[in-house]
């Protein structure tokens, strides 16, 4: 069992990885990893939702089940995307929130997401580490007192609170959107959609846990296909591809051109420090340089960090920062509780497109100054003796571990860090020209192993 505690979540194939049973234990042991702050603030609540998997209702009832044994209050929202899940825990003032989910991963697996009060991650040794230590030892405590269930509905609460974003002008030219939800959960977001004032083109909006059209993971370019094919046929502006549990997004321009989510991650900075200038913008470290340059050229203060939801969130939150991007297609908003939402970011983009009257990929141009590559991923033993012999091959190079190793040079860069929760090394390498990029690449993976193409 070992294998599905992950590091930000749990994640396995249902039921021989995860099963009721184990969906019962953690319940119980979860009360250990919030602290007195949790429950100063959300006394014992927590809330809990799930996703459309065919598994997430039984093992939601599990994990009722054992928080409740475990003397915690449950509120049940049902089900909702992760986003929705992280706002019920800030508005209802919970101790803390789970989500049942498996995000991107395909239908066979299934999982749990878990946060403290007001959304906050549960990150470091007493986070995930220590659920695994008491399921694993048996060490789940019953309380004298056994919890209480009621449902909530948050529904019409968070779409007011998503769309309270929107500036949409009153004159605006109708924007044309397709919207890929991959019969993933974005589905339950139609109406807010629809509220947008755009004409929605609606793709895969049947929710079925099965992902019968194609995977809910947006990283994938296949999985984008249809989209782009759909954005091209009927003249959209923007295409927008969901992940499962729709905390993430991925964007194509109106020429059905994906764009990269750290350049994404530049232009949803560039709308917010236009109206509150001189905040900080944190950017993961996969992220095209073009990212810094353009945050400082719009008057805001770009902070670098690792790659991860709860170092983004932790450190958005100690520079009291405006906004967040990863390269993986997070988007982290102050004031949604510092928490994730893909939803907010489409807004964001659509403000920008109404505000500037340019198409997207006349948006995006400005942030297209360097030439970078895919994440490419590796199978490698040794990953920590292959980094330090990168170390060494690279050493008049400009040498961090932040997260991995990352070599900078002034006309070219390279990290290669360790996969959080896949047995991977991965690349990310960014060049002055195509030519130079090229180059680069086959020299360290020449010196790193043979790519991995799932």
């Amino acid at each position: 069992m070992g294998g599905i505690f992950k590091a930000y979540d749990v994640r396995g194939i249902y039921p021989t990885e995860i099963d009721e049973a184990t969906a019962r234990s953690i319940g119980r042991a979860f009360r250990s990893v919030l602290d007195d702050d949790d429950f100063e603030h959300g006394g014992d609540t927590v809330v809990v939702s799930r996703d459309m998997r065919p598994s997430s209702g039984p093992l939601s009832e599990a994990l009722v089940d054992g928080l409740t044994e475990a003397g915690l209050d449950v509120v049940d929202i049902g089900l909702a995307t992760t986003p929705m899940n992280y706002f019920a825990i800030g508005r209802l003032r919970a101790a803390g929130g789970i989500q049942v989910t498996a995000s991107h991963n395909p239908a066979k697996y299934n999982g749990l997401k878990f946060s403290k009060h007001e959304a906050r991650p549960v990150s470091g040794d007493h986070g995930i580490p220590l659920l695994e230590r008491k399921v694993a030892a048996g060490d789940l405590p019953t309380a004298a007192r056994r919890g209480s269930v009621r449902t909530a509905d948050v529904v019409d609460e968070y779409r007011r609170h998503v769309l309270s974003f929107l500036r949409r002008p009153a004159h605006a030219r109708r924007l044309r959107v397709v919207v890929d939800a991959a019969n993933g959960m974005a589905t339950t977001d139609l109406p807010i959609f629809e509220a947008m004032g755009i004409d929605l083109v609606p793709l895969y909006f049947d929710l079925d846990g099965t992902f019968p059209n194609h995977e809910a993971n947006p990283l994938k370019l296949e999985n984008l296909r249809d989209l782009q094919t759909k954005v091209v046929e009927c003249g959209a502006d923007l295409g927008v591809s969901c992940d499962g549990d729709f905390d993430r997004g991925a964007f194509v321009d109106e020429r059905g051109s994906p764009i990269g989510s750290d350049l994404v991650t530049g232009l949803i900075a560039g709308e917010l420090l236009g109206r509150e200038p001189g905040k900080h913008v944190v950017y993961d470290l996969r992220s095209s340089r073009a990212v810094p340059e353009y945050i400082r050229e719009q008057g805001g203060v770009p902070v670098r960090e690792r790659v991860g939801h709860s170092f983004m969130k932790a450190t958005l939150r100690a520079k009291h920062g405006i906004f967040g991007g990863e390269l993986a297609g997070h988007y982290y908003f102050r004031d949604n509780y510092y928490a994730d939402c893909a939803v907010m970011a489409m807004i964001e983009v659509l403000n920008l497109l109404w505000e500037s009257d340019q198409p997207m990929s006349e948006l995006v141009a400005p942030l297209e100054r360097y030439a970078k590559s895919q994440e490419t991923n590796f199978e490698v033993d040794d990953k920590l003796g292959t980094m330090k012999r990168l170390e060494a091959d690279y050493a008049d190079g400009r040498v961090d571990w932040l997260d991995g190793i990352t070599v900078e040079y002034d006309d070219w860069w390279f990290n290669v860090r360790a996969s959080n929760t896949e047995p991977l090394l991965r690349l990310v390498c960014e060049a002055r020209s195509g030519p130079m990029l090229e180059r680069r690449m086959a020299e360290l993976t020449a010196k790193i192993g043979t790519p991995v193409h799932h």
